[in-house]
């Protein structure tokens, strides 16, 4: 199956991201669905977790450089990763 680059809409912040053919086919061979949240927010979302202590990880707060909304995010932002 022959897959296309689409664009999706994140579920958390409703950014629009890209969805590529090669992440479209690495999700079918894992048997995995389509990703609903973008990836700022799915590593936002998977840090929130316990780490494997079983301590939770801390969040700083955070604005994305690009749609402009405030997040929380498992490390201390700086300028000039997207996230301010």
């Amino acid at each position: 199956m022959a897959f296309q680059d689409k664009t999706l809409h994140c579920s958390d912040c409703g950014t629009s991201f890209v969805f590529s053919a090669d992440e479209q086919s690495f999700f079918e061979n894992k048997g995995y669905q389509e990703p609903k949240r973008c990836p700022l927010c799915r590593r936002a979302r998977r840090s929130q977790r316990v780490d494997g202590h079983g301590h939770e990880r801390p969040m700083f707060p955070a604005i994305c450089a690009e749609c402009g909304k405030q997040t929380e995010v498992p490390f201390q932002p700086r300028e000039g990763t997207g996230i301010l």
